[in-house]
């Protein structure tokens, strides 16, 4: 995942409400258990976890049992330190004391709150990018580091672009936020060249290689809030000769693990992505920025998540001043004045009556009048003047230049090309003459769409003639 370009905006629940989700999270909730538990006689080792001889009382405290307790008991304290819930007082005497941080969790704000969860998070992450070493103990209890073939940070990668590419799907607008990503897929997403058609057995087996490293990691992630997850069936794990304990469904693709990023997750995610420089905007990130940054700012977004953003712009804004606003920012001759006015005729849609006076105001206006006569006739007005025929063909380039930089060559722009040399007689020869800076691109781009070989040819002879108009 590059750095280089904006990532998809995302929609972010309120901060108080994810600061309840992080306070009952397991993890969380458990070390700020053990940061009130510890006292004068709680110890601590040269590294900061609890010694051995008091990790079982601390299990206790959180009422853990079983072949685990001590190893989530010990968790929950490493992550107690690392959030700055607790604090080591004496390094040599190994004593401890409640930190500062831990009154934020009760009286902080939720800005207070997440910034200690996503320190708990680091923590876990870290965790998760170390391989069990369970089996790798030799004779006296220590690891074999010959035997380790691990590198921290290719793991740590691996991990990132796992997470990277899960808020990529997260945040797009053709997925569902909260539809659970199957764990293959994702395996495949980081493994698999996009180049490759049919992938090697060589390729496949790395895939399952990485599904079983991600079903240790997402375990060990769900309890921090950062995914949901349902893990791969235990019986997929099974050695061939056992026999499964029940039948079992071959085809049901849930079965090898299905992800998903939680509100408090794909929230933790984007506090790490800006972190590492990337450009990773949430809806009402513009609320508060003037129109130009509005118009500007979502000239990217996709038609959902822009419609949701200018909604949060104009919710803060008398009708009126916004709709001259918006109008006053879509002037402009640049590249990207005429995707920044589509983007003003489609906020200026969710504005009432009221603004009827500004649309008005640039009857005249040789950028707005177009769109302001657009406007005035959707809401019923009375007594539209009607456009020149100049100002119907300015309108027509600057519409498609619009849609070419927010969509490209899309079916869409290739039907609209279509209709446009159908319905208007004579259209190559008059629109080459049209005044605007886009207006041989457009036509370039109108001999590319076009099916019709003659028709293609006429549009590139009037782009021709345009560019020779303009000097080019």
């Amino acid at each position: 995942m590059s750095d280089s370009s904006p990532l998809p905006p995302v929609r972010l629940h309120p901060e108080a409400e994810l600061a309840r989700d992080a306070l009952s999270t397991p993890l969380l909730s458990r070390a700020a258990r053990l940061a009130r538990w510890a006292g004068p006689d709680t110890r601590v080792d040269a590294g900061g976890g609890l010694v051995d001889e008091q990790v079982p009382a601390a299990a206790e405290v959180l009422g853990l049992s079983g072949d685990d307790a001590a190893a989530d008991a010990s968790e929950a304290w490493r992550v107690a330190v690392d959030a700055g819930l607790v604090e080591v007082v004496d390094e040599e005497e190994g004593t401890v004391r409640a930190g500062e941080d831990l009154a934020l969790l009760t009286g902080g704000s939720p800005q207070d709150v997440l910034a200690v969860w996503l320190a708990a998070l680091e923590t876990v992450l870290a965790d998760a990018s170390v391989p069990d070493l369970d089996g790798l103990l030799d004779e006296d209890g220590e690891v074999d580091v010959s035997a380790l073939d691990w590198d921290p940070e290719a793991e740590a990668e691996f991990l990132d672009g796992v997470l990277g590419n899960l808020y990529l799907l997260t945040a797009g607008e053709d997925t569902p936020g909260d539809a659970p990503v199957p764990l293959p897929a994702l395996a495949a997403s980081v493994i698999v060249p996009s180049d490759m058609g049919e992938p090697t057995n060589d390729v496949l087996e790395q895939v399952s290689d990485a599904m079983m490293r991600l079903d240790d990691q997402f375990r060990m992630l769900e309890p921090v809030g950062l995914v949901a997850y349902r893990p791969v069936d235990e019986a997929l794990m099974a050695d061939a000769d056992e026999e499964p304990a029940a039948p079992v469904d071959d085809t049901d693709v849930s079965r090898y693990g299905m992800v998903r990023l939680t509100p408090l997750g794909l929230y933790g995610m984007r506090a790490r992505l800006l972190e590492a420089g990337f450009e990773a905007p949430a809806v009402g990130d513009l609320a508060d920025k003037g129109a130009d940054a509005l118009l500007d700012g979502t000239a990217a977004y996709p038609p959902g998540a822009a419609q949701a953003e200018t909604e949060q712009w104009l919710q803060r804004r008398e009708p009126l001043a916004a709709a001259r606003e918006l109008l006053a920012a879509a002037r402009g001759s640049d590249t990207g004045a005429p995707l920044r006015r589509l983007r003003c005729q489609q906020a200026l849609s969710l504005v009432g009556a009221s603004a009827e006076p500004a649309l008005r105001e640039v009857l005249d206006d040789a950028e707005l009048g177009g769109l302001a006569r657009v406007w005035l006739t959707e809401h019923g007005a009375a007594d539209v003047p009607a456009p020149s025929e100049a100002m119907v063909y300015w309108l027509t380039i600057d519409t498609v230049a619009a849609q070419l930089a927010a969509e490209g060559n899309s079916e869409e722009l290739r039907a609209l090309v279509e209709g446009l040399a159908r319905q208007h007689g004579g259209f190559f020869e008059a629109v080459w003459r049209v005044d605007h800076p886009a207006t041989a691109d457009v036509l370039e781009a109108m001999g590319r769409l076009h099916p019709d070989k003659k028709v293609a040819k006429e549009a590139r002879k009037a782009a021709f003639k345009a560019r020779s108009q303009q000097g080019g």
